[in-house]
């Protein structure tokens, strides 16, 4: 048979295993080191994504700015329309042979069409002779090219009698 096996329950350990609170230990900083590895990755990924949403943000179109570009756009184009037409020699023609008129003729309106270069002008005379010699002045103008009489009135509202008219003509840029 057998012997039997004797167990005590009682008696207290005397000694202590060096190498399982060694072990223990390890354990312990590695626990630590995950958690504030951890951290710093999820802070890392905070900023990242800050950084992210502000990118997107600032390539993503703006639909009123989109219209506001478009509109300085147009400004802009307007602009250089105006700064290109020679608007120096043009009214210098214009009153040039208004004066050689001894006056008779005065220019209204003058309105410019930048897409076609064409110059459309209002003007008042004391006859329909007078606006006839004022487009014939127009068309020896060096700038102003194919100046036409398109429309004439006599005003019976004005106990003078005046003629107004239209003319159109085609304009050159400077040189």
């Amino acid at each position: 048979m057998r012997p039997p096996v004797h167990l005590d329950f009682i008696q207290p350990r005397s000694r202590r295993p060096v190498l399982g609170l060694l072990l223990l230990g390890i354990g312990v900083v590695a626990a630590a080191a995950t958690v504030l590895g951890y951290q710093s990755t999820a802070h890392r990924r905070q900023g990242l994504e800050l950084r992210l949403a502000a990118f997107a943000r600032a390539s993503r179109p703006d639909p009123e700015n989109g219209v506001r570009l478009a509109a300085e756009a147009a400004a802009a184009d307007q602009t250089a329309q105006d700064l290109v037409t020679p608007w120096t020699s043009l009214l210098a023609d214009l009153e040039s042979a208004s004066q050689d008129s001894s006056g008779a003729v005065s220019v209204l309106a003058v309105e410019p069409d930048h897409a076609k270069h064409k110059v459309h002008v209002n003007g008042e005379s004391k006859t329909l002779a007078l606006a006839i010699a004022y487009v014939q002045r127009l068309q020896a103008s060096h700038l102003l090219k194919f100046p036409m009489l398109d429309s004439h009135a006599v005003r019976t509202d004005d106990p003078q009698r005046p003629v107004r008219f239209e003319l159109t003509g085609d304009w050159q840029d400077a040189q």
